[in-house]
């Protein structure tokens, strides 16, 4: 278990998680949300990241962790980002 930064809120917390305990919660209700837009919507219609923020309702800063994920990687090449 490592110390470090919750990539969410900034607070300093042991584990292997990205995020806090206490964002935990937050971020699983964001990324399937993030999911389920991606499964029901045409992607290649949006063209910047403020797009994709404004459509999905997730925060750019959200967006661009869930986009550096390797299992979304094709999307954001498909949406030019």
């Amino acid at each position: 278990m490592e110390f470090k930064k919750c990539d969410r809120c900034g607070a300093f917390f042991a584990s292997n998680d990205n995020v806090c305990y206490n964002c935990s919660t937050k971020e699983k209700a964001d990324f399937a949300k993030f999911k389920n837009y991606i499964e029901g919507n045409n992607i290649s219609d949006i063209n910047s990241l403020n797009g994709l923020s404004i459509e999905s309702g997730i925060s750019e800063k959200t967006l661009n962790r869930f986009l550096n994920n390797e299992d979304f990687s094709d999307i954001a090449n498909q949406i030019n980002l």
